[in-house]
């Protein structure tokens, strides 16, 4: 890939790989992960610089942490007085900050995004109250042998119960209804 400037302005044009470059590898369809990881570093330095601009403009401060989890970049934003605005109530402003990092570096890159943000730890502590919830939820349903309902929650949310669930033997999950009220439901297995 080389980078050319004109007139300022920046534009990307990207290289062709020789065929030679392709029999080289094991498998030519298969991602190659050093490629894929560098993918998820570009992504996080999209989404860090953008959310940078609008801290600036907000004037929040806040220090940007990147990293890659699996096949998610990370991007966190701690240490600034006035963050818990940029999360709201029940996250719903983190929700949407988040899709919106998303689509500035879709724009960025014209790949769809699929980056966690997380402002101060809210995201983090989130998790662990939810996977608390799921266990003991399915400790629970072990003791008793009757389902249990919890209260609705987002997608984010419900995956990480169902993963909690999924730990304890002797019970399942599943959500039912439909959203915005989608609730998991534990079950004896």
């Amino acid at each position: 890939m080389t980078v050319e400037t004109d007139g300022g302005d920046a534009t990307v044009a990207l290289g062709v790989q020789d065929d030679a470059a392709v029999e080289d590898r094991d498998d030519a369809t298969a991602p190659d992960p050093v490629d894929a990881e560098e993918a998820l570093i570009e992504e996080g330095e999209i989404a860090g610089d953008y959310l940078e601009q609008l801290l600036d403009v907000l004037d929040f401060d806040g220090d940007i942490d990147l990293d890659v989890e699996g096949d998610r970049a990370i991007v966190s934003i701690d240490g600034g007085r006035d963050l818990s605005k940029l999360v709201g109530r029940r996250g719903e402003v983190l929700d949407a900050l988040q899709e919106l990092t998303r689509l500035a570096v879709q724009q960025a890159t014209g790949v769809r995004s699929r980056l966690m943000l997380d402002v101060a730890g809210w995201r983090a502590k989130r998790r662990e109250e939810l996977s608390a919830l799921g266990a003991d939820a399915a400790r629970r349903v072990v003791e008793t042998g009757k389902p249990e309902s919890l209260t609705a929650m987002t997608p984010f949310e419900r995956k990480i119960v169902h993963d909690a669930v999924a730990a304890v033997d002797g019970v399942a999950s599943e959500s039912e209804g439909a959203e915005p009220n989608r609730h998991v439901v534990v079950i004896p297995a």
